[in-house]
C-alpha cells in the first residue's frame, strides 16, 4: 500500500517550526566573543547632578554623551558591519584582562574621580571654599611583567612609595620614573580597609618609561559648604568631566553660560583645569548631533611626535570630531579646546 504523504505534514511543519525558532534565537541571543561600540545620546547632567539641593530649571542644557557598548550577536554582528560610526573588537580589545563586572567597577572609578575633580574645578574657578583631599589611586591593573602581579589587585588603594606620600597619581608616577630598572621599591596599599606593604623592583613599561607597572586613577574626596550629589548609576568612565564642570560652575556662580542653548561635549578634567582625551570622539559627535545639541566641545591636544611617528594616521580628538561632523552634515558647532576656560571664554562671547 502506498503511504499518504499527507499524514506527515503536520509533522514536517512542526520540525520546520521548531528549526526555525532555534535558528533566530542563535541569530538574536548567541553571545559571541565581540563587543560592538555604537553612538549612544545626550543626556541632560541635571538628571544626574543636583547642587545645593535645588532644581536647576534654567533655560538650555548641558550634555554628557556615551558611547554605547554591547556584546555581539550573530544579528547585531551583522548590523555593525552595516552600520557607519560602529566599531567590532574583540572581547580582549574591549575588556583587556578583565571580566565584564570587573570593567564596569573599573569605570565607576573613573566616574568617581571625574566628578571629584569636577567639583573641585568648578568651586575653585566660582572662588569658593573647596578641598580636594588625595587619598593614593585606585589599582586598575597590574601588568603582566610588574613584580607586583598576584600582589596588587583591583580597587586596591596605593598610600605610598618607599615610605613616601603624594598629592596626586602624578607625583607618584614621576617619582617611580625617576628610580633605576631594577631598584627594590616597597609600596604601601589598602587592601579590604587593611594597611598592607609589599615589595618588588622597578621595571621598563610599554610607554618606554620607567616604574612599577600598575594601571591607575587618582583615589580623591571633595569637601564643600554647597551639597553636590550625582545619581548617574551604571554610567561610568571619565569623559563627562568638563560637562559636569560646566554645569556646577553654571549653579554656583549663578551665572548663564547656557543662554538657553543645548551645549554636549566631552574630555576628562584634571586638577588644573586641563582638558583630557578620551576615545570615541566621532561616536559621540553623532550621539550628540542626534539629540539636536548647538554646541559641542571636544578635547583638542598634541600627539605627541613619538607617537605620531609609529602612529602617522593617528588623528586628535578635535580632527576626529570634525571630520565626523562633515560626514553626517550637522550644523552643530565643533568647539576645540585645551581647557576648561577655553570653554567657558567660548561661551561667555557667544550667544
Amino acid at each position: 500500500m502506498e503511504e499518504n504523504p499527507k499524514k506527515n505534514s503536520p509533522l514536517k511543519w512542526w520540525l520546520l517550526g521548531i528549526g526555525t525558532a532555534i535558528l533566530l534565537a542563535v541569530a538574536f541571543f548567541l553571545p559571541l566573543p565581540y563587543y560592538i561600540e555604537m553612538p549612544g545620546g545626550a543626556y541632560d547632567i541635571r538628571d544626574v547632578l543636583e547642587v545645593d539641593d535645588k532644581e536647576d530649571t534654567a533655560k538650555g542644557s548641558y550634555n554628557f554623551v556615551a558611547i554605547s557598548q554591547m556584546q555581539a550577536t550573530p544579528v547585531a554582528l551583522l548590523y555593525a558591519w552595516a552600520t557607519p560610526f560602529t566599531d567590532i573588537s574583540t572581547s580582549k580589545e574591549s575588556l583587556g584582562n578583565y571580566t565584564e563586572e570587573e570593567y564596569i567597577r573599573l569605570n565607576q572609578f573613573y566616574m568617581e574621580t571625574s566628578q571629584n575633580e569636577a567639583i573641585y574645578q568648578a568651586f575653585k574657578l566660582a572662588d569658593k571654599p573647596v578641598d580636594l583631599k588625595y587619598f593614593g589611586v585606585y589599582v586598575l591593573d597590574v601588568a603582566k611583567h610588574s613584580t607586583f602581579k598576584g600582589i596588587l589587585g583591583l580597587a586596591d588603594t596605593v598610600t605610598g612609595v618607599n615610605g613616601k606620600t603624594f598629592e596626586s597619581s602624578k607625583e607618584l608616577i614621576d617619582y617611580v620614573a625617576k628610580q633605576k630598572i631594577g631598584d627594590k621599591v616597597t609600596v604601601q596599599y589598602l587592601s579590604d580597609g587593611k594597611e598592607k606593604e609589599a615589595s618588588g623592583k622597578i621595571i621598563k613599561l610599554d610607554n618606554g618609561k620607567n616604574g612599577i607597572g600598575i594601571g591607575l586613577v587618582d583615589h580623591t574626596e571633595v569637601e564643600t559648604k554647597t551639597p553636590v550629589h550625582f545619581s548617574t548609576g551604571n554610567v561610568g568612565g571619565p569623559s563627562a568631566g568638563l560637562m559636569f564642570t560646566l554645569d556646577i560652575l553654571d549653579q554656583i556662580n549663578e551665572e548663564d553660560l547656557r543662554k538657553g542653548r543645548m551645549i554636549a561635549g566631552t574630555g576628562t578634567i584634571e586638577k588644573d583645569g586641563s582638558v583630557g582625551d578620551i576615545g570615541g570622539a566621532d561616536k559621540k559627535v553623532v550621539s550628540a548631533a542626534k539629540d539636536k545639541a548647538e554646541i559641542f566641545f571636544v578635547p583638542n591636544n598634541p600627539l605627541p611626535k613619538s607617537y605620531l611617528k609609529e602612529h602617522p594616521d593617528a588623528k586628535t580628538n578635535y580632527q576626529e570630531a570634525k571630520e565626523a561632523a562633515k560626514r553626517i552634515k550637522t550644523d552643530m558647532k565643533i568647539i576645540p579646546v585645551k581647557n576648561v576656560q577655553d570653554a567657558i571664554d567660548y561661551l561667555k562671547k557667544t550667544s
